[in-house]
This record gives C-alpha cells, sequence and structure tokens, in this order.
C-alpha cells in the first residue's frame, strides 16, 4: 500500500450520491424493556443495569431479538478476545461506521474513543474526517479495513502484505471481519431507523464529509 486509501473513497461517494436522496425509513417504533419481547427485554435490562441507561440502537435493535443478541455476543466477543488494543478496537469499528456512512456509531465510538479508549486526538479527528491517520500501525490498520469492505472480503496480496509488516496476523484478519459483522448489523439498523443519537453521545454528532470529487 504504497499511498493513502482511508476510509474515504468510491464506495462511500457513491452512497452519499446515490442513495442519499431515497432513503427509507422505517415507521416502527423504538422498543422500551416494557414492550419488547421477553428474550429482547431481558437483553435491553442487562445494558441498562450494565450502562446506567439503554442506546436508543439497542431499542431499534429489540424488533429481532436474534439481531440484538448476535450484535451483543458478537460486541463482546470482539472487545473480550480479539486481541487488539482497546484503541485499536475503535478505529476499527470507526473506519467502518464511516465507511457506512453511520453517524450514530460514529458519534458513539467516537465518545467511547474519548472517554474510555483513549484513541489519540490526531487519530480520532482523522477517523472523522477520513484524511490520513498520522499514526503508521493505526493508518495501516484503518486502510487494511476499509479495504476489506469495498473489496467484499477479497484483499489482494499487497493489502494483506502491509498488514502484516505492520505487526498484526493473519489471525487478526478474522478479527477485522468479525467486527465488521457486527458493525454491519448496527450500522444498518441505524440506517432503517434513523437512528436518535442519545444525549450521551451528543457531543460526538458527526455528518459525512463532502466529498471531494
Amino acid at each position: 500500500m504504497d499511498s493513502y486509501s482511508g476510509p474515504s473513497g468510491p464506495l462511500l461517494n457513491q452512497t452519499s450520491s446515490s442513495l442519499m436522496s431515497n432513503r427509507h425509513h422505517t415507521e416502527l417504533p423504538l422498543l422500551s424493556k416494557d414492550l419488547a419481547a421477553p428474550r429482547a427485554a431481558d437483553l435491553l435490562k442487562s445494558a441498562h443495569a450494565k450502562m446506567g441507561f439503554v442506546p436508543n440502537m439497542y431499542t431499534a435493535m429489540a424488533h429481532s431479538p436474534g439481531l440484538l443478541e448476535t450484535y451483543l455476543q458478537g460486541y463482546e466477543r470482539f472487545r473480550a478476545a480479539s486481541g487488539f488494543t482497546p484503541a485499536e478496537q475503535d478505529v476499527v469499528f470507526l473506519t467502518i461506521s464511516f465507511v457506512n456512512g453511520c453517524s450514530y456509531c460514529m458519534a458513539a465510538h467516537c465518545f467511547i474513543s474519548d472517554k474510555m479508549t483513549h484513541v489519540p486526538d490526531a487519530v480520532l479527528a482523522a477517523l472523522r474526517a477520513g484524511t490520513m491517520i498520522p499514526d503508521g500501525k493505526l493508518r495501516v490498520l484503518s486502510e487494511f479495513t476499509s479495504r476489506l469492505m469495498r473489496s467484499q472480503g477479497w484483499p489482494s496480496q499487497e493489502d494483506v502484505g502491509a498488514f502484516l509488516k505492520a505487526g498484526y496476523t493473519e489471525q487478526k484478519i478474522l478479527e477485522v471481519i468479525l467486527a465488521i459483522a457486527v458493525k454491519t448489523l448496527s450500522n444498518y439498523t441505524n440506517h432503517l431507523f434513523d437512528t436518535p443519537i442519545d444525549p450521551a453521545f451528543r457531543s460526538r454528532q458527526w455528518s459525512a464529509p463532502t466529498p471531494t470529487i
């Protein structure tokens, strides 16, 4: 990877130009734990006990208990067992959410990055803007994640070579795939629901940069 090819690119630009004016937003309501099916209600109660509030995204996902449970389990597994540092985890999550244009997850993970995983400020600013990440290793991680998405899971040998040279392993490619699966569940749900950003995340609101081409 001789030149930077980070989160922004043809896929994001195409999504912005061709779909922005014709998006469908569901009329399904956000579900409280009192209205959700029993399994989803249990998951919402557990989230409240752990976090002190229930993110709006969870109450959207609650319409499908399988979706909510799969998301929560995959997210927990990636956080606990991917082998990436907390900051690297959020670089991956933010890259995916940027490519998918998910304002909700960008705001949420910027908040998490600020308060919990401590992604460096300059790196976080670059991830929000879709510009070159100043940290070399984190830049490779973000670029590889983006290329894996845009290639639909067919990275080139050059992509993988740069990833390995940065100090990652082929096993970590599978962990990036797990993160892509997890964030696809959340990003697509938020697209469908136009999920309102929770008060906790509003200081980190985000909108996709205007394409330059």
